[in-house]
């Protein structure tokens, strides 16, 4: 059963998020904190499949919260629901290891989509971070572990951590679908990682790519 995780100061917010996701995860069973202390207690006794976090709320901040969730449960994804621009915020929650970054008035129209990527092991972002960090990734080419890439697996690498998706690439790129999911194949085992996330998350968090 999908379990998920909803964090903000507000009751009524957290009662439209699960109206929103149970559109979709009928099923689903949600815990509620209003503060970061209230999230890390829950987070550390309990099992859960994703995280909403809101980032300003009063008896502990999000962000703490996010490096406190990431510290002890790094494989948790955290999807940042935030009133915050994108600018700069979105940039330092995924550098922290978030898995996603979505603006509250987005929500009824995004949510249930950020979470899907979520869970299947992805990194939710607008095209505008995206862009950015696509730049951020080209402006750190020269370090050594994107050195093990070839000039095409890099090229993927960009379109992946942007938030392509494979077909996607391959019509960027001019390649089949199955050399591009080669190609992504080659670039998870040259960077010793399994998912998208974990992908975007390295590249945020150390500038190594």
């Amino acid at each position: 059963m999908l379990r998920i995780l909803l964090v903000d100061d507000h009751p009524m917010l957290r009662q439209g998020l699960k109206q929103i996701l149970r559109s979709e995860y009928a099923n689903a069973t949600f815990g509620e904190a209003q503060n970061g202390p209230e999230a890390t207690k829950m987070v550390d006794s309990g099992l859960w499949d994703v995280v909403v976090l809101d980032l300003a709320m009063p008896g502990g901040n999000g962000f703490e919260a996010l490096k406190h969730i990431k510290q002890k449960h790094s494989a948790l994804p955290v999807l940042i629901l935030s009133n915050y621009p994108e600018d700069p915020y979105a940039m330092m929650t995924i550098k922290a290891g978030a898995a996603g970054y979505l603006n509250k008035e987005s929500a009824p129209e995004k949510l249930v989509s950020a979470v899907e990527k979520l869970l299947a092991g992805d990194v939710y972002i607008s095209p505008a971070v995206g862009v950015d960090l696509v730049a951020f990734v080209k402006s750190r080419s020269k370090k050594p572990l994107c050195a093990l890439l070839t000039d095409r697996e890099f090229q993927v690498l960009c379109l992946i951590v942007s938030g392509r998706e494979g077909v996607d690439i391959g019509n960027e790129l001019s390649e089949t679908t199955e050399i591009i999911n080669t190609d992504r194949g080659q670039i998870f085992e040259k960077m010793n990682m399994t998912t998208n996330a974990q992908l975007s998350q390295y590249v945020f968090s150390t500038g190594a790519a």
